[in-house]
This record gives structure tokens, C-alpha cells and sequence, in this order.
């Protein structure tokens, strides 16, 4: 077994004219997670939004028995690995967008992915991604904020609307913590799997969730925030913009408690 990425389509190596389309040609969204045991926790959410994208994205379904099948080939042989799923069309490109049908499916195995971080410092920003529901492959937008935010001294970008209201961050959804209670912001984004084992999880902890609008103007009013993505379950918020919080290490055990809750479930 090697670390390097081993790209395939549709369970077969993938070819130069592979690679060249999904390097030129920015349409097509992607599902990535981390494998451990043969299984993945959240799979069936992960399975749902490849076969949502599909749908929205070119027309049709993969179908989860293929999904299924050309998962476990690209995993086959290694302990643990980190699986990027991706969604995109040979046929359609800048001059020939409207072919409809079902999408090409490329599988990319890699060693583990790394925690983003323990800690982290956010900066506010006003952004909002196209199709914000949806995990396209549309990540110029993404690099370029925490570009930007890493520039300015901060470790990443927290986006809001042009009212202030928060949304999600450049890799990661964001929860705000009161008390025993996890409260996710109400706006458009994308809905993280880690947010969802999180908050499946969060009864196993003592804790409860909701989603309410969450302005900027308010986050003095926390007593902590972290953020969550499939390589990171819960890491702790220190600063958002000018606003400092002490976000609780036991509270951050609690969090990554609800989402290994979940159950590994077999590919």
C-alpha cells in the first residue's frame, strides 16, 4: 500500500483525459471523509448528498450499489485513509453545458487527514458561496478568504451575510454554545455532515441543539463556539473578529464525545 492519492472513475484507474477534465472544468461537487475499520460514520449522509448533487448537478442518479462498490474498491487494502467521492461529467464543459445524464464518479484515497486544528481565530468576513447547499468543486472563493484571513493574522474566515448574520466557515460549519445547549446558525450553507453527528449525538452528552439566527452583534452573549467537519469534530473558537472566547475543554470532550456517538457504518 502507498500514501500517494490513487485516483479511479467509476472503479477503473483513471485516465489523462480523466484528470485533464476535472482539472479544466470547474462543475461538479464532492463528498470526502475519513474511513476507519472498513466503515465510515455518517455514510449514509454522505451517500445522500452524492446522490442529491447528481440529481441537481446533471440530471440523474449514481445509485448507491455503484456508489457503494466503487467506495470499497478504493479503500481496499488500507487500515484508515481519507476518501474524497467526487461528481463530474466528461460531456459538459463552458461551450457544452447541457447534457444531462449520469455523472462520473471519481474515487481518491489518501493517508488520514490531520485535525484542521485545536484552536482557532476566526475573521469575519462578508461572503456567501454560490449554491451554498451544495459541496461543489467551486473552492476559488474559499482558498481566497483564508488567504485573506491568514494575512490579516488570523488562522481562518467566518463568513457573514450583508446583515452580520453568520452563515459557515471556509471548510467547516460553526456552533455556538450556551449554557448545555449547541445552537447552529439559521442561514444559507452548507449542511456538514460532522455538524449532523454532532448533533445526533448530543443527547449521548447531556447536551441539547437548535438552529437560530446568529448575528455578529451577538456573540458576546456565548460561552464558547467551535467549529466541526468530518476530519475535525469539535475544535474550539479563541477569537471571532474582536470578540475572545473560553470556550471550555470539557465542553469540546462533550462535543467530540456526541460525534464518535455515531456508529461506524460498513461500506
Amino acid at each position: 500500500m502507498t500514501g500517494a492519492v490513487e485516483p479511479s472513475v467509476d472503479g477503473a484507474p483513471a485516465t489523462p483525459e480523466d484528470l485533464t477534465q476535472v482539472a479544466l472544468v470547474n462543475y461538479g461537487a464532492y463528498t470526502s471523509f475519513g474511513v476507519e475499520q472498513g466503515g465510515v460514520r455518517g455514510l449514509d449522509l454522505h451517500l445522500e448528498r452524492l446522490e442529491a448533487e447528481a440529481v441537481e448537478l446533471f440530471g440523474e442518479p449514481v445509485g448507491e450499489t455503484r456508489l457503494r462498490e466503487w467506495m470499497r474498491s478504493a479503500v481496499a487494502g488500507r487500515e484508515a485513509c481519507w476518501l474524497r467521492v467526487s461528481l463530474f461529467s466528461p460531456e459538459i464543459g463552458p461551450r457544452t453545458p447541457d447534457w444531462h445524464g449520469r455523472p462520473s464518479v471519481m474515487t481518491a484515497a489518501s493517508p488520514p487527514a490531520r485535525p484542521l486544528a485545536d484552536s482557532v481565530r476566526l475573521q469575519v468576513q462578508t461572503y456567501a458561496r454560490e449554491a451554498p447547499h451544495l459541496k461543489h468543486v467551486a473552492t476559488f472563493g474559499l482558498i481566497r478568504a483564508r488567504r485573506l484571513a491568514r494575512a490579516a493574522g488570523f488562522d481562518d474566515a467566518l463568513f457573514v451575510d450583508s446583515e452580520g448574520y453568520v452563515s459557515e466557515g471556509s471548510l467547516w460549519n460553526i456552533g455556538f454554545i450556551s449554557g448545555d445547549e449547541v445552537i447552529w446558525p439559521q442561514a444559507p450553507m452548507l449542511a456538514g455532515v460532522a455538524q449532523a453527528l454532532v448533533q445526533r449525538g448530543l443527547g449521548q452528552s447531556g447536551l441539547t441543539g437548535r438552529t437560530a439566527p446568529v448575528h455578529v452583534d451577538s456573540l458576546a452573549d456565548f460561552d464558547g463556539a467551535f467549529i466541526c467537519n468530518s476530519a475535525t469534530p469539535a475544535c474550539a473558537v479563541a477569537l471571532i473578529g474582536d470578540d475572545a472566547f473560553a470556550t471550555s475543554p470539557a465542553m469540546i470532550d462533550r462535543l467530540r464525545d456526541a460525534w464518535a456517538s455515531n456508529p461506524v457504518q460498513p461500506i
